[in-house]
C-alpha cells in the first residue's frame, strides 16, 4: 500500500507497475466477490467492504454492483449510503463525511491522464484526492472529477459533472456543476419536491 502514497500527489505514475496492478487484483477479486452475494447475506457483504475499505464508520451501506481500483484510499465516514452501481476510482484518497448519501450510478474519479496524446501512450496517469463534507446528497449519475472538495451540508443535482470544488451549504448543479443557491431554512420545511414551473 505504500506504493499508493507516490500515486497521490498530482504526479505521473505507471498504474501497469506490478505492485500497483497486484492492489488492483486484490480489490478487484473482493469486489467481485461482493457483488455476486444474494442479497440476504448482510453479514458476509460487511465482511467484505470492511476488508476492502481503507476506513469505515458504523452503518455503512453499499448497495451491489460496486467497484473501485483499490478499495485501501477509500475512507467512509458513519451512515453512509450508495445506491447501485457505484464507481469509485481511488488512486488518490478519497474521503467521505457523515451521513452522506449518493443516488444509484455516482462516479468518483480521483485519476486522470495527461491532455498531450503522446504523454497517454507512455501509459501514465496521476491522481488527485476528493473529499465530500458531512451530510452530503449527491444524485444519480453525477461525476465527481479529481481534486475536487464538496463542502458539507451541499446538495449536487442528478447528473451534474462536477469538475470544480462546490462551497458546504449550496444546492449545486449542472455540466459543469454550478452553484445555484444556498440550502435555506425553509428547505427544512418543504414537502414539495417536485420541480417548479
Amino acid at each position: 500500500m505504500e506504493i499508493l502514497k507516490q500515486t497521490s500527489n498530482g504526479k505521473l505514475y505507471l498504474p501497469a507497475d506490478p505492485a500497483v496492478a497486484q492492489l488492483r487484483l486484490n480489490a478487484q477479486m473482493k469486489f467481485h466477490e461482493l457483488n455476486k452475494l444474494s442479497p440476504d447475506r448482510s453479514e458476509e457483504k460487511d465482511r467484505i467492504l470492511r476488508e476492502l475499505l481503507g476506513s469505515y464508520g458504523d452503518k455503512i451501506s453499499i448497495d451491489p454492483p460496486f467497484y473501485c481500483d483499490y478499495g485501501v484510499n477509500i475512507h467512509l465516514g458513519e451512515n453512509f449510503y450508495s445506491n447501485y452501481n457505484l464507481v469509485i476510482l481511488d488512486c488518490a484518497e478519497v474521503h467521505i463525511g457523515n451521513n452522506v448519501m449518493f443516488g444509484p450510478n455516482v462516479s468518483v474519479y480521483t485519476a486522470g491522464h495527461p491532455i498531450g496524446h503522446k504523454s497517454r501512450l507512455t501509459g501514465e496517469e496521476y491522481a488527485l484526492p476528493i473529499s465530500i463534507g458531512d451530510n452530503v446528497w449527491v444524485g444519480g449519475n453525477a461525476v465527481i472529477l479529481p481534486g475536487v472538495t464538496i463542502g458539507e451540508n451541499s446538495v449536487i443535482g442528478a447528473g451534474s459533472i462536477v469538475v470544480k470544488s462546490i462551497p458546504s451549504g449550496v444546492i449545486a448543479a449542472g455540466n459543469p456543476c454550478k452553484v445555484i443557491r444556498e440550502v435555506t431554512e425553509e428547505d427544512e420545511k418543504t414537502t414539495q419536491f417536485h420541480a417548479k414551473k
